[in-house]
């Protein structure tokens, strides 16, 4: 595990973390040193922890509570993971309000996670003036509310089946940009489309054209950080092929407009401001 650290402050620290483990490696044990919200950029892997096995894909959170171990493996793929960790003082944790999210190991990939996170990769990245501390709490918020008023729910599924719906997981974010349908998507992984729709639900906690579509939302952050094509090349080099259901399912997402988040994304602040007001 290859560990940098990219801020550090009293209250915050945010890290990179990269691990080239693979099927062949044996699983290991981590424990969580801090509150944590550990986004997944790249690659998968496992989680088992309180009795329960959790698979993580790209887009989704990891969530850690301090003294809690947990065993991280890579039985079902070998491309290892990258993620943005963000290690929060207790009274940073506290901030965000009750137990509820810290009551979770992890969390499925989630349209307003996403976008806070590759705008916190940006960040990190020296694509954005926005402080790094400050794109990392905003994406913390995001956890914390969203855990407010949705529990998600541990489900049972087999090695498998796991195996299987990591690795559609992959298939798609590889093929985003491409125009996919259930039938293509479950084609691909060898299953009827309800087997599939079923499977990969159950595994990763979004059906698969929720991470189709997050996968797709995902890439366009990250354009929209580091680029300055327009806005409608943006949409459609991601896969979106009508611009206004682009702007209408970006701006659901990220609480502001492409061109707003873009403008962002280049430090005009009064943007995050405003949205952190809305959501008080």
């Amino acid at each position: 595990m290859q560990a940098t650290t990219l801020f550090k402050s009293d209250s915050i620290s945010v890290f990179h973390y990269r691990c080239t483990a693979g099927p062949h490696d044996r699983p290991f044990v981590e424990m969580h040193r801090a509150h944590s919200i550990s986004y997944v950029r790249r690659g998968t892997f496992g989680c088992r922890t309180r009795g329960a096995e959790h698979e993580l894909v790209a887009g989704a959170v990891l969530v850690g509570r301090p003294g809690q171990e947990y065993t991280a493996t890579h039985e079902h793929h070998g491309c290892g993971d990258e993620c943005l960790s963000i290690m929060l003082a207790p009274g940073a944790a506290e901030s965000l309000g009750g137990d509820a999210l810290w009551d979770l190991a992890c969390l499925p990939p989630l349209p307003e996670l996403m976008v806070r996170g590759e705008l916190a990769q940006a960040a990190t990245d020296g694509r954005s003036t926005i402080g790094i501390d400050e794109a990392a709490m905003l994406l913390a918020a995001s956890a914390a509310r969203f855990v407010s008023s949705n529990r998600s729910k541990t489900l049972k599924a087999s090695a498998r089946d796991r195996c299987r719906a990591v690795e559609a997981a992959l298939w798609l974010e590889a093929h985003s940009s491409e125009p996919l349908d259930l039938e293509r998507m479950a084609r691909q992984a060898g299953l009827s489309p309800f087997h599939f729709l079923r499977l990969f639900a159950r595994v990763l906690g979004v059906t698969p054209h929720q991470y189709l579509l997050r996968s797709r939302l995902r890439h366009a952050a990250r354009l929209l950080a580091d680029d300055t094509r327009p806005i409608t090349d943006v949409a459609l080099d991601v896969g979106f092929a009508d611009l206004s259901n682009f702007v209408r399912t970006f701006g659901r997402a990220a609480g502001t407009s492409p061109r707003g988040f873009r403008r962002a994304a280049k430090g005009e602040r009064k943007i995050l401001q405003e949205r952190l007001a809305a959501r008080a």
